[in-house]
């Protein structure tokens, strides 16, 4: 079993890489969206570091969006999502793993890449570790609660979209406590709480969204 997990998560990166949904997509985007903040707002250092882990955790979540409809989308088109519906691996376990290959291929080089990007927007030392570790820890939050959407639209040739209208109100808790443990080192709100339930909707996300993509997977075979 381990073995066939490894060559799917190889298999996944390989695919996320060919079809532009790897880290170098999802960089550049990350690196435009930092670029023309400073242009809209203004050259006020003071406004850019107190708006710059809201301006980063945006920036992530619409990054990961970025290839997250082909996820099983192109599967489905060449049959290839057939064939792993009859592998001896449970459909959960293969949702788990390609959401973990996309969480590799796109999210990780953008939580590398945040301090760097952090920098340009002003940002202090400590809230470049701060929010680093909240891009860390509620990322994965991201792209398991994607993979739902993407499981319902992978039939859909064009379902980009609707897949980014039914995921993005679901990321909205994400996204607050995210920014909120980001922004804790200005000392208006704790950094603990925010983080721990980051985390959770995180480590919620990793178990309970695998047996819900899988059920609408399963769905749309019937």
């Amino acid at each position: 079993m381990m073995a066939a997990c490894g060559a799917l998560f190889l298999r996944e990166l390989r695919i996320a890489h060919r079809l532009g949904g790897g880290a170098t997509i999802g960089v550049v985007f990350f690196l435009i969206l930092v670029t023309i903040v400073p242009f809209a707002i203004g050259p006020d250092l003071n406004l850019l570091s107190r708006i710059g882990p809201a301006v980063l955790w945006i920036a992530a979540l619409l990054a990961t969006l970025l290839g997250l409809d082909r996820l099983f989308q192109s599967d489905a088109e060449d049959g290839s999502l057939d064939l792993l519906r009859m592998a001896d691996l449970p459909l959960e376990l293969i949702v788990a793993v390609k959401c973990a290959a996309h969480w590799v291929a796109t999210c990780l080089p953008l939580v590398i890449a945040a301090p760097l990007f952090g920098l340009m927007l002003a940002v202090d030392g400590l809230a470049l570790a701060t929010l680093t570790a909240t891009l860390l820890a509620g990322t994965p939050a991201l792209t398991f609660i994607g993979a739902i959407g993407a499981a319902l639209t992978a039939s859909l040739r064009r379902g980009g979209l609707l897949m980014a209208v039914i995921v993005l109100p679901l990321t909205i808790p994400v996204l607050i406590f995210g920014v909120s443990a980001a922004q804790a080192t200005s000392g208006t709100v704790p950094f603990l709480s925010p983080f721990l339930i980051l985390v959770a909707l995180s480590l919620g996300a990793v178990v309970l969204a695998p047996f819900a993509a899988a059920a609408a997977l399963r769905a749309m075979s019937r």
